[in-house]
């Protein structure tokens, strides 16, 4: 049972920049792909950002250019690089691991406690 652990979240200005980390008990370099969301009360939870083991990425439309999701193999780290960063992205992000295994058709989902990031306008 894999656990992960957000860090990194708070109070940043818009137009600025910001990063968040997760660690992770097991190697993150073992999961299938790996990724940050976010919610915002009301709301479901969306994609932010999404990295596959074979390093392919995708972002959601409304961070497409200004955030970069990466992987820290010193570290043990999934991080997410933010930056110009907008009202509009104050949420709880949470980080989100999926894994394969071969008893199942669908792939284990793990999710982190999530961060709280409150951009001030």
């Amino acid at each position: 049972q894999a656990q992960l652990v957000e860090s990194g979240g708070g109070l940043v200005q818009a137009g600025g920049s910001h990063r968040l980390s997760c660690t992770a008990t097991a190697s993150i370099f073992s999961f299938n792909a790996m990724g940050w969301y976010r919610q915002v009360p009301g709301k479901q939870r969306e994609l932010v950002a999404r990295i596959t083991s074979g390093a392919g990425t995708n972002y959601a439309d409304s961070v497409s250019g200004r955030f970069t999701i990466s992987r820290d193999k010193a570290e043990n780290t999934l991080d997410l690089q933010m930056n110009s960063l907008k009202p509009e992205d104050t949420a709880v992000y949470y980080c989100n691991a999926e894994l394969l295994v071969m008893e199942r058709s669908t792939p284990l989902i793990y999710w982190g406690q999530g961060t709280q990031v409150t951009v001030s306008s």
